[in-house]
């Protein structure tokens, strides 16, 4: 798998946890850097651990449907993806999005990661060793959930759900394209 397929593979799965790191920055009243940096850092470790303990769960799978496990990939991608743009609240009600209002950070961490697992398993049906992608994952969705915690204090404004549309898109489009090198 390339550099950067697994970038962008990065960015997508983040883009869960930059989004929440929005709306949790929103919620932030005191100044500094501790509250941002320990969100993203919870963010980013959730985000590089789950991918590992998906990939060891996938291992046990790999010799039942090796032969077609980029179909299993594809699905699993594209299916992160959709929900992931479902869920954004740009295609549901408004007033239907509403942020918690007792902050439980571990909670928002474990589940903005939980597609991590999923993506995890698709990395060994397809034979990926998992440190490199685990590193970028964690990596990526630090620096990008402090950035969202950061414009979440900074502007008070809410785009995440847009956000989660970009972050559906790209694992959608990742998941046809291994689909498509590996039937073409």
């Amino acid at each position: 798998m390339s550099t950067l397929t697994i970038i962008l593979i990065a960015i997508g799965l983040a883009m869960d946890a930059f989004a929440v790191s929005i709306t949790e920055g929103v919620k932030i009243r005191c100044l500094g850097l501790r509250a941002p940096l320990i969100i993203a850092f919870l963010f980013g470790l959730f985000q590089a651990v789950m991918p590992v303990i998906g990939w060891i769960a996938g291992m046990g799978l790999v010799n039942f449907i090796s032969a077609f496990a980029h179909w299993v990939v594809c699905g699993i991608l594209c299916f992160i993806g959709a929900k992931m743009m479902f869920e954004s609240g740009a295609l549901k009600q408004r007033e239907c999005r509403k942020s918690c209002p007792c902050s439980l950070i571990y909670v928002l961490a474990i589940a903005t990661s939980l597609d991590a697992l999923a993506v995890g398993i698709s990395m060994s049906l397809l034979n990926v060793s998992i440190i490199k992608p685990a590193l970028f994952i964690g990596a990526v969705t630090f620096i990008l959930s402090f950035l969202g915690v950061m414009i979440g204090i900074r502007t008070r404004n809410l785009y995440a759900d847009r956000i989660e549309i970009i972050g559906g898109i790209i694992l959608i489009g990742i998941g046809i394209k291994i689909l498509l090198q590996n039937i073409l």
